[in-house]
């Protein structure tokens, strides 16, 4: 069943982002996010692996106002992000980045296991390391983390995706009260399912999913709010809270029964 796909309100605060970077923003959750932060007077740094959709998101972000640069860039690669990162951040201080960079197993060749763990969490560590001595100098600043409502409790079709929500999910949580006496706000994002090329492929119901336009609302309202945690659609996120306090026993009962994702 899919959910439903009108427009949320995003907050007047959330609007007032002067400068943002964003991983992963050549398509999916990342442009839809890129797409309902441009406005006049905002500055876009989209970085992502695919040209030529990176290029379309700039452009559509110009084209509603904002002044957007797109830099190809692999998160994998430490020393590359942290140019990026410097870069960016002399241009203008970055007020708000997201992690947002991931892949799933169906998006891996096989035996690309490695590389979801490269991507989705070594990768987010790429993106944020460099950027917190840039924000405790000014005291600011704003980092939101993609995780997954998966990195609540390991999901057998997606082992490897699982282990690597849940290390980023750990990691924004540990941040969050060590910046924040630094004046830097962080929040780690836990969607459910979203209409993107990561879940096109997967070969298992999909309940609640939503778009990547009404997802983005969401994040930037809860993100406006300075929430710790955006976890949402609330049916998935308390099913998934309550799977993972069941005993085992029961748990793996019911998730045993559904089916492997391929490259998992």
């Amino acid at each position: 069943m899919a959910g439903s796909t009108s427009a949320v309100n995003i907050p007047a605060e959330a609007r007032t982002v002067r400068h943002c970077l964003i991983t992963g923003a050549s398509s999916g959750l990342g442009a839809a996010l890129a797409r309902a932060l441009a406005k006049p007077g905002t500055r876009l740094s989209l970085l992502g692996r695919d040209a030529a959709r990176l290029d379309a998101v700039a452009q559509a972000c110009r084209g509603l106002g904002a002044i957007a640069a797109c830099k190809i860039a692999d998160v994998r690669d430490s020393a590359s992000m942290q140019r990026e990162i410097e870069q960016a951040f002399a241009q203008a201080p970055l007020d708000l980045v997201i992690a947002n960079a991931g892949i799933s197993g169906a998006t891996t060749a096989p035996g690309g296991r490695q590389d979801i763990a490269a991507v989705n969490l070594i990768g987010v560590m790429n993106t944020i390391e460099p950027l917190i001595p840039l924000m405790r100098d000014r005291h600011a600043g704003q980092i939101a983390i993609i995780g997954s409502l998966a990195g609540f409790r390991g999901m057998p079709p997606a082992p490897a995706y699982s282990a690597s929500k849940g290390g980023v999910r750990l990691y924004g949580e540990a941040l969050r009260p060590l910046l924040k006496k630094d004046g830097i706000a962080v929040s780690v994002v836990c969607p459910g399912f979203i209409d993107t090329p990561l879940t096109q492929n997967n070969p298992f119901p999909m309940p609640l999913t939503m778009t990547p336009e009404k997802a983005a609302g969401i994040i930037l309202a809860g993100l406006s709010r300075n929430r710790g945690r955006i976890a949402f659609p609330w049916p998935i996120y308390w099913s998934v809270l309550l799977l993972a306090a069941l005993p085992p026993s029961l748990s793996d009962w019911c998730l045993s029964r559904l089916p492997i994702k391929e490259g998992r």
